[in-house]
């Protein structure tokens, strides 16, 4: 195996869109180009309701992410735990799907022996701390999140000290959503380097619509531009950047 990187929109919002496209058709736009999206959605205040909870749950399944649905003072633990879960989640997608090339199809990893079961383990363990990651950060700025900013902050901070024992590479890009100049903002590069978060965090301002689907594309957008080689991929291997078995 050659170094590689897992690659996920990680999408923290408390409302339901509803302004452009699709975001769940955006989502799957994603997985197609090997990019997981995973979302939380914050249910304070009795918001969100069963559309918004359903649509959180839908662009994930789109994207083969992970989502939940939490109070705010939940937030900090439930990112890392999104985060976490994302990366093994993806790793065995395409450890599963190279052991159907060798096992045979209609076989499984339950139909091996346990010593070989616990080998596939201990492999999607050892990815999962050693492969680099990049995080694109995708945060609803809309008017209903202005209690909720503080917790936006803390989570994303108490994320970069929960991923800092890895020892794969774990760079950050922070976007928000709505903006004036255009559906999204991009506040940070990709970067491995997290504390621009409070300085950016102090000039955000809340506002406006919730436009999920075309800040997601604007978000994944830029995030293909910085594939390697640019092309599109269309199966579960390719959530592994430049990743070969």
């Amino acid at each position: 195996m050659t170094k590689g990187g897992l690659k996920q929109i990680l999408l923290i919002t408390d409302g339901c869109s509803n302004e452009g496209k699709d975001p769940v058709a955006v989502a799957a736009m994603a997985r197609e180009q090997g990019i997981t999206v995973n979302v939380i959605g914050i249910l304070d205040d009795g918001q969100l309701g069963e559309q918004g909870i359903r649509e959180v749950e839908e662009i994930a399944a789109a994207a083969g992410g992970i989502h939940q649905v939490v109070y705010s003072h939940n937030l900090p633990k439930t990112v890392q735990m999104v985060t976490r879960q994302a990366m093994t989640q993806t790793i065995q997608q395409v450890v599963h799907k190279e052991l159907q090339h060798i096992l045979g199809q209609g076989q499984s990893v339950e139909a091996l022996p346990p010593e070989k079961r616990g080998q596939v383990v201990e492999v999607v363990e050892h990815l999962g701390e050693t492969l680099a990651l990049d995080v694109l950060i995708l945060v609803d700025t809309s008017a209903s999140m202005k209690n909720k900013m503080a917790a936006v902050k803390e989570a994303l901070r108490d994320l970069k000290l929960s991923l800092q024992s890895r020892s794969g590479e774990n760079r950050f890009s922070l976007w928000t959503y709505p903006h004036t100049s255009g559906y999204a903002c991009k506040h940070m590069d990709f970067s491995t380097e997290l504390e621009a978060l409070d300085r950016v965090f102090s000039r955000l301002t809340v506002q406006g619509t919730t436009p999920t689907g075309p800040a997601l594309e604007e978000a994944l957008f830029y995030f293909t531009g910085l594939t390697s080689c640019g092309q599109r991929t269309d199966d579960d291997e390719g959530m592994l950047r430049e990743y070969v078995f």
